[in-house]
This record gives C-alpha cells, sequence and structure tokens, in this order.
C-alpha cells in the first residue's frame, strides 16, 4: 500500500490555509515595531518586545508537534492544531492595532506586546501542524513539490499583507495620519482584514482536505521504517520523550539546525529593525521621529518592500522543484542564501527608496528556499512516525535564534552601532551568507538513497 499521489489543486487546497497564516505574519513583521513605536518603544527596546513571542514558540511548538502525533478527532490529526492557532491568531490580529483601549487596565504599549506574543504564539501553533500535513499526506517524491506550493501561498498572503496599509492609503483613501499615540485608520482595517482572511482560508484546508487514519499511517509507517528506526510504544509514550527525542535528533537536523540558527537571527533582525532603518538610513529622518508623516510614509514604504520580497518567493517557489531537480537541494539552498545576504547588504548602498525594490528581489529569492528546502531535507530525514514532535522540535532552531537576537540586537543597535539600525540589517545580511556556508556539511538522506526523486 502506498500513498496516492495528489494533484497541484488537491495539494494547492491542502495548504491553502497558509495563505492566511502568512498574510496575518506578514502584517505582524511589517508593523508591530511600527505600532509599538506608535505607543511609546524605543529604537534600541524593540527587540525585547519581540524576545516573548518566539520565548512562547519555544515552549509550545514542541508540545504541539508531540500531542499533534497523537491526536485523533473527527476533524483529524493535524487540523484540529491550526484551526487552533489560526483562531487565536485572528484575535491577536485585531486586538493588537486597537491596545489603547485598554489603557484603563495597563499602558498600551504592553497590550501590544501582549498581542505580540499571542499572534506569534498562535502563528507558531497553526504552521507546524501544516508542515507536518504535508509530508504525512505526500509520498516522498512529492514533498518538494509541497512545500513549494506551501511556499507560494506563503508568499501570495505575505504580498497582499504587506501591501494592504499602503493600498487602502494609496488606493482607496483611508488616512495613514493619526494623533501622536494612536495607529492610523489604514492599520487598523488591515489587521482586521487580515484576521478574517485567515480565518477563511484555514476553514478551506480543514472542509477540503482529508487526513489518512491511524491504520493507514501504521501501514504506511512500516514501509518508510528506516533500519535503526525505534518504534515507539505509545501507550508507554510520555511528553517529557520531547527531551529524549532532541537528545536523539538525526544527524541532518542536527546540522539543519545551524543553518537554521543564522538564516533566522538575520530574518529577525530584519523584521524588527526595518522600519526603523529604512525611515533614517534611506528617508533621512532622525531616530527619535515615529509620529511624523514622512515616518508613516516610510512605514508603508517598508511594507511595499516586504511585500516585494514575498512576491519574489511566491514566484521562484514555482522553480525550487525544477532547479533542485538540476543541482540538488542543498547547491540550491546555498546559492538562494547567498543572494539574499547580498541583498540585504546591499541596502546600505542604495540611493533612495525604490532602489532598495532590487535589495527585496535577493532577500526574496532567500525566503523562498528558507521555506521549503530545510523542510523538504528534513521530512526525509526523520522517523514518519514522529513527524510531527520533530517538526516541533525542528522549530527550537527557528525561535532560538530570534530569542538571541532579541537579546543582544537592541544593545548592539545602541553600543556598537551607534544608534543606527541600518547596521543590523548588515549583520543579518552576514548571518545569511554563514548559513550558506553551514549549508555545505550537510547530509540529505533522500538526495543520497534516490537522488533522481527531488519533485
Amino acid at each position: 500500500m502506498q500513498k496516492r499521489r495528489l494533484s497541484f489543486w488537491e495539494i494547492w487546497t491542502m495548504t491553502f490555509g497558509f495563505l492566511g497564516i502568512q498574510m496575518g505574519f506578514a502584517l505582524q513583521n511589517a508593523n508591530a515595531s511600527r505600532i509599538l513605536q506608535v505607543f511609546g518603544a524605543e529604537v534600541e527596546h524593540l527587540s525585547w518586545f519581540w524576545i516573548v513571542a518566539p520565548v512562547t514558540g519555544l515552549i509550545v511548538q514542541p508540545i504541539i508537534g508531540y500531542y499533534s502525533d497523537r491526536t485523533w478527532t473527527k476533524l483529524g490529526r493535524r487540523r484540529p492544531f491550526f484551526l487552533t492557532g489560526g483562531i487565536l491568531a485572528a484575535i491577536g490580529l485585531i486586538l493588537m492595532p486597537n491596545a489603547d483601549l485598554f489603557t484603563a487596565i495597563m499602558p498600551s504599549l504592553w497590550v501590544g506586546a501582549g498581542m505580540l506574543m499571542i499572534m506569534d504564539a498562535s502563528f507558531n501553533v497553526a504552521m507546524e501542524p501544516f508542515r507536518a500535513l504535508v509530508a504525512d499526506n505526500l509520498p516522498s517524491d512529492q514533498r518538494t513539490l509541497g512545500f513549494s506550493i506551501q511556499t507560494v501561498l506563503i508568499g501570495i498572503g505575505a504580498v497582499v499583507g504587506s501591501w494592504l496599509p499602503y493600498v487602502l492609503t494609496n488606493w482607496f483613501g483611508l488616512t495613514n495620519r493619526a494623533a501622536e499615540g494612536e495607529v492610523p485608520l489604514n492599520l487598523l482595517l488591515s489587521f482586521i482584514l487580515g484576521a478574517v482572511v485567515l480565518i477563511v482560508s484555514i476553514l478551506i484546508t480543514v472542509f477540503t482536505t482529508k487526513e489518512y487514519s491511524p491504520e493507514e499511517l501504521e501501514r504506511f509507517h512500516a514501509q518508510e521504517d528506516k533500519p535503526g528506526d525505534v518504534i515507539p510504544d505509545e501507550e508507554k509514550s510520555k511528553i517529557t520523550d520531547i527531551f529524549t527525542d532532541f537528545v536523539k535528533m538525526p544527524q541532518t537536523m542536527r546540522q539543519l539546525s545551524w543553518v537554521q540558527f543564522f538564516s533566522w537571527f538575520g530574518l529577525f533582525g530584519m523584521w524588527v529593525f526595518a522600519t526603523p532603518a529604512i525611515a533614517h538610513h534611506i528617508y533621512g529622518l532622525p531616530l527619535s521621529d515615529s509620529s511624523s508623516a514622512a515616518y508613516q510614509n516610510a512605514g508603508d514604504w517598508v511594507g511595499i518592500l516586504f511585500g516585494v520580497y514575498n512576491a519574489v518567493s511566491a514566484v521562484f517557489a514555482f522553480f525550487l522543484p525544477v532547479i533542485a531537480k538540476k543541482v540538488g537541494r542543498k547547491k540550491t539552498h546555498i546559492i538562494a542564501l547567498i543572494i539574499g545576504g547580498a541583498g540585504l547588504l546591499s541596502i546600505y548602498i542604495m540611493p533612495n527608496e525604490n532602489w532598495v525594490i532590487l535589495s527585496m528581489v535577493g532577500i526574496g529569492i532567500a525566503w523562498a528556499s528558507i521555506l521549503a528546502m530545510p523542510y523538504a531535507i528534513l521530512a526525509g530525514a526523520i522517523p514518519p512516525r514522529k513527524m510531527g514532535v520533530y517538526m516541533g522540535i525542528f522549530n527550537f532552531f527557528i525561535v532560538i535564534p530570534q530569542i538571541v537576537n532579541a537579546l543582544i540586537g537592541g544593545p548592539m543597535v545602541k553600543y556598537f552601532y551607534g544608534g543606527d539600525p541600518i547596521y543590523a540589517l548588515m549583520m543579518s545580511g552576514v548571518a545569511f551568507i554563514i548559513a550558506a556556508v553551514l549549508t555545505l556539511r550537510i547530509h540529505d538522506v533522500d538526495e543520497e538513497v534516490a537522488p533522481t526523486k527531488t519533485n
């Protein structure tokens, strides 16, 4: 008995919920620092406000992965988790820009930071079961295609989310001005629309996608088990087995962990400091400015830039399976990371905001690969019976670098970069290049066993 090969559109609807997840994620990435500055956060403190989200993800992800491997409901195995995560993320999207409504309880800055925590943790709850679902439902030779289609949808959702504030202002006439300490109307409506799209897209996946039954998966696992794999005793398994699984993670996963560390260290630095860096370095605004019309324009333009790199990633993702088949997944990832690193470094020399679009093209190529290649490589290297828990553990290497950057990023801007956040973006570029070098060490199990089955 073999897993059924799915059509392109079956894979598309199976991963469609990622469009809404990434739309919300893009709204957060492009605008959270801007909103926190509106509520009074200093530039050097921004990374500290972001730290709660990855810390929560560090705790939540492996637990979600463990239980999603063992949960069977009328909705299936993975679907209950990304549906719950989507609902919680939608609540965070609605409440974060409206944090000033809760000033009677606590300062709006702290409410906003709390909503950032809820959003990011909820996005993580939704994302990893989605990735495990791809590995569950697809045969190994369709997994690169599955993760690539997922990347396309991520790109589309991120483009819409990133561009929405700019579009609402420049196409529909909604104001991007507000009194000091208040979030502009275009941002408020963008976050509400993002919450609606998030819920609708996840429901499309929930109601159009079927999961294999426990009995079917057991037969598939028996065929996919590799020599040396330990067959878990479900009756004796316990949540603390996560620590044992962490210690016993496969060699390929260990090698990927370092690549992920530097990739996500760089991404976090870009997300946190892009708005103040572009406003100061490209627009020439003082670092103390977080409420002027020019600053709001710079913030809207950062959304456009983030939309560009996500649009590029959506297009490039279509070519990833073809490129990976020709040169291999490792080389594909190396090339993409180098191009992305060059894109980040080039921001420093760009003469105006329009030229930064060129930098975003390089970043988009790297982003497409970061979202697909590590997971395609990982899926072939971990025991299929523990797909969920290992996908959750793999999230450690996404959130730990964000925590590290959150702790040191702000102080580095203040004490090493003279308060200028543009150098945080330069450090992100260097981190991408280090990740590319470390990719050389990866042992891709699937390609060595069956080098022709990469699409």
